[in-house]
């Protein structure tokens, strides 16, 4: 058995996390000690690293709980699993293909400026101000 701190410790999640994680309920609470501290099993420790790569990963707390709740069912099909990777994947590369068009425009405009002229002529500060000066939707 893991004290929280413990817990923290061997998966890189602070204690506050945990508690929250509990009060989502995405992992039991946990069994207490005689002296009431929290005591977690190995169930507990795989359930949090999974939580954890889910997290570093982007995925939302519906869609850990879900793919928690689907994980408790080794049997069953995995095309739900599958759907909601996917629609994950597909807003990611949505997010990526957004940052991709910013990191242009934003390349576009800071070219146009050497930064040896004013503030009152900067391209930079223009085109901030100015959506028209922009190339594209971004």
């Amino acid at each position: 058995m893991l004290s929280i701190g413990e817990l923290s410790l061997r998966t890189g999640v602070k204690v506050p996390t945990i508690r929250y994680y509990e009060q989502m309920g995405l992992i039991a609470a946990p069994e207490r000690s005689a002296g009431n501290q929290r005591r977690y099993s190995k169930a507990e420790l795989e359930r949090l690293s999974f939580i954890r790569h889910a997290r570093d990963l982007g995925l939302s707390i519906e869609a850990i709980r879900d793919l928690a709740r689907l994980s408790e069912n080794p049997d069953m099909a995995c095309g739900e699993a599958h759907e909601i990777a996917g629609n994950h994947l597909e807003a990611v590369q949505s997010r990526i293909d957004r940052l991709m068009r910013l990191a242009g425009e934003l390349q576009r405009i800071a070219a146009s400026c050497r930064g040896g002229g004013t503030v009152g002529e900067c391209h930079i500060i223009r085109a901030l101000a100015d959506h028209e000066l922009c190339e594209g939707e971004h």
